[in-house]
Parts: structure tokens; sequence; C-alpha cells
């Protein structure tokens, strides 16, 4: 589609000139020799982009410049420009301020440099609000949350997003590019968990031809891929002690290396890591470099997980069915109120990703039904304990038990309690396969496995 301009030029020779010329090159184009016909034209005509004279025979000054500027950019003319008219334009909103005779050739580029920069606005605001969309709920809890991206997204400072498992911290990393000057770059996610050490070096720097042993070619890392953008860096404190040395020293010189080369390369990479563990005590133990942990903790985010906002469980619930239904060409559903009482109800040790879980197997249990009933969830919210149980896991477990029901926590239950209990759940269910637990989990396998190692199951 052409772009559209509006010219609005009281000179009736320099406004045929104008829309003869931009005409020729590419634009749709009309004309408008007052501000009350400028009105009606812009209603009408809608055009992309105006080009206001200053004085207009029923609009002196600025007064025009204010309203239009507020929906599309103007470019403004005219024949007595100075510095402090200038400023002023651009204060109120003006994209560009150019002095009569107009060079047609600076026209078109102050034109196109316009409406490249409108474009980007545009598409800015749209992953802005897609990125808070998907951020579902308006608790407390989720209006700091906001107003914390808010605050750090417009920096350049690092962030840590610490949080537990399923709680949404990679929505939150989103969240923050794209409220941020860099959100037309890239957002580029590595999970710390995948990888080798020694593969997840190469992974993340690159490495030269003939580094190791299969290096055929030369290969650029994420680092270099994420370029102006935002690196996102999952469950940092599952990294080693070779690669946090090296992140330290990009976040620190912007400096990094590929593997198997003498000389650095530069970057402007952003920094937003996360992790579900406690980083700050695993540095001050010394299982993570304290020094790494206040370079990346120089604004820390903490996610709530979603058992202390429970008020967003309805939406949520609602947002994971309709988006399930909408992608399977079926109308929406509803929920009984026993139904909401149980999402309510329950602790959600695995958070978000739990309810998104428990949602996609409602939907299958629905059938062609049309309302979500509590016997649809597959799990009974209901129990509590008075103290904690050990869990013990038989070699075959009973497969007809349901995951939820080996969870036993106190009223007021500790992350890692909440995590040992649920993993142990789901290696009961699946006869401790550790590979589908993870994957029940949302997390890798050899999380899980170090998991099992923390926790002392075999």
């Amino acid at each position: 589609m052409r772009a559209s301009i509006l010219v609005v030029e009281d000179d009736p020779v320099l406004n045929r000139l104008l829309v003869k010329e931009l005409s020729k090159a590419g634009y749709e184009v009309e004309g408008a020799d007052s501000w009350q016909l400028a009105r009606e034209r812009i209603a009408a005509f809608a055009p992309h982009l105006v080009l206001l004279d200053v004085n207009l025979p029923d609009a002196e000054g600025f007064g025009p410049l204010a309203e239009i500027a507020r929906t599309r950019p103007v470019v403004m003319l005219t024949a007595y420009g100075n510095v402090n008219q200038a400023v002023e334009a651009m204060r109120l909103g003006a994209a560009d301020y150019l002095i009569k005779p107009v060079n047609l050739d600076e026209l078109e580029m102050v034109i196109r440099s316009a409406l490249e920069r409108s474009q980007w606005q545009t598409q800015h605001a749209l992953r802005q609000a897609d990125a808070t969309r998907a951020m579902i709920g308006d608790s407390d809890a989720m209006q700091q949350l906001h107003r914390l991206i808010h605050e750090v997204a417009q920096s350049e400072i690092t962030v840590l997003i610490q949080g537990e498992s399923g709680a949404g911290k990679e929505l939150v990393a989103q969240a923050i590019h794209a409220a941020s000057p860099r959100a037309h770059e890239s957002f580029v996610a590595v999970d710390c968990c995948t990888l080798q050490e020694s593969l997840f070096e190469s992974e993340l720097f690159g490495h030269e031809r003939g580094a190791f042993t299969g290096a055929n070619r030369r290969k650029a890392g994420l680092i270099e891929a994420a370029a102006r953008g935002t690196l996102f860096l999952d469950e940092i404190g599952e990294a080693g002690a070779s690669i946090q040395a090296k992140l330290l020293r990009v976040i620190e010189t912007g400096r990094f290396r590929h593997v198997g080369a003498t000389s650095d390369l530069r970057s402007e990479v952003r920094i937003v890591a996360a992790t579900n563990r406690h980083l700050r005590d695993r540095a001050l133990a010394g299982h993570f470099r304290e020094d790494l942990y206040y370079r990346l903790s120089t604004f820390v985010i903490e996610v709530p997980p979603l058992r202390s906002r429970k008020s967003d469980i309805p939406a949520l619930a609602a947002h994971f069915a309709t988006r399930r239904r909408q992608a399977m060409g079926l109308d929406p559903v509803s929920f009984s109120r026993a139904a909401l009482d149980q999402l309510t109800a329950y602790s959600w040790p695995g958070n978000v990703r739990e309810l998104r879980n428990v949602m996609e197997r409602a939907l299958i249990m629905l059938g062609g039904g049309k309302t979500i009933l509590d016997s649809h969830l597959g799990f009974s919210p209901t129990w509590h304990a008075p103290q904690a149980q050990a869990v013990h896991i038989p070699p075959n477990p009973p497969s007809a038990q349901p995951a939820h029901e080996a969870l036993i926590l106190t009223d007021e239950p500790t992350l890692e309690h909440i995590e040992r209990e649920y993993l142990a759940s789901l290696l009961k269910k699946y006869g401790g396969n550790r590979r589908r637990a993870a994957e029940a989990m949302g997390i890798s396998e050899r999380t899980a496995y170090r998991m099992m190692e923390r926790f002392g199951y075999k």
C-alpha cells in the first residue's frame, strides 16, 4: 500500500507543486489550503503524514501541529524559520522542520525518514502490547510486576528475573525487550540447562574453524545473533564456572572471543537472566560467582508464584482454554462454579505452566461439551496435612493414582518442599521415568536429573 500525504499549504502555486512532485515520487497525495479543509481531509483521507505550513489563513502558530501530531507524523514548513521556532515545533511533536523554499530531494528524504520512524513506533507499540497481554492478570502482584518492567525497560542495565519454575520468567524478559528501545532488534533466548558445558560455550560465543573435532566451518554464536538486541539467559544458575567467567567479561567489557580464536569481538547486547534458584545464597556458598551475581542483579524482578495471585487464575484459565479452542476451530467454553472453586483452591506448585497443562487435559475430557466441570480437571485440590511427611517412591507405583494426590504440603510450604514433593509425585506417576517427569514439569531432563540429585532421589 502506498503511503499517503496531505499537503496543507495556503500558497496555491507551492501547494500544486508539492502535490505534483510527491505524486511522481510514488505517494498518494492530496492538498488543502486552510486548517478547516485540512481537518476535513484528515478525517476523510486519513493520510499517513501531513506537510503543514506554520501560518494558515484560519490558524497561525502551532495549534494545528499539536492536534495532528497525536495521530500521525507532521513535517512543518515555514518561510520565516528560526532556532526557537524549530525547537518549539519539535517539542510539540513535529517529525521535522523545513524552511521554504524547499529542496525537493531533501523533502523526500525527510518524508521517508519520518514514515519509517512512524512505522517502527507503531510496530514497537504493537509488540509491547502483545507482550503485556501475554502476562494475564490484574492482581496487585501483577500490577507491581508491570510497573517494574516499565521502569527498567528504558535503561540498558542487566536484569535478574527470579521466580519458581513455570511462573513466566521468559514472558517477563520478552516484555522488557518489547518495551525497550531495542524492541526492533532480536530477542534470543538461551536455556543454560540444555547443553553440555563444552557445547554450550560454542553455542553461546561461537567458534572458529578447526577449534575442535567437527568444527569444519566458522560459526557465529548466540551473542552475535542477538547483536544489539536482548540475550535472555534462562536458568543462569546452571551455567558452569567457565561460562560464568566469560559472561562476566561480556557484561563488564562488552567483549568476547570465539572458541579457538585469538582476537576479541565487540558486543552491544543487553543481558537479561533468570533463575529459579536462590542465586545470592548460592553465590555466598561458593556455588556461583559472586562478582557475576552482583553484575546480574543490578535490577532484580521477582515473578510472583501463581498461588500468591489467585484472583488471576480464572482469567488465566479462560485465556488458555480460549486460545486452545480457537486453534481447534471451536467455540469458547465456560466454567462451572465448582471448577473455578477448585482452580482457585489449588496451590499450583507448577505455577502457570501447570495450569496450562491442566486446561489442555480439561478440554480433552470435555469432548463436545460447552462447560468445563470440576470433574474435567483431574485433581482434588482440597487436601492439606498438619505437617510435611517423607515421600517414598515405590518401584512399581499404581499407574491410576493421580499425580497431585501424592503431594503433601504444610499450610506454608517452602519452595524447596514444593519442588521436592512435586517431583516425587511425577516420578511416582511415571514409574521413575526421568524424561517423562521432566516433560510434565516443562523442564529439561538435565534439570530434572540435577533436582533428583539435590533431593537424594536415585
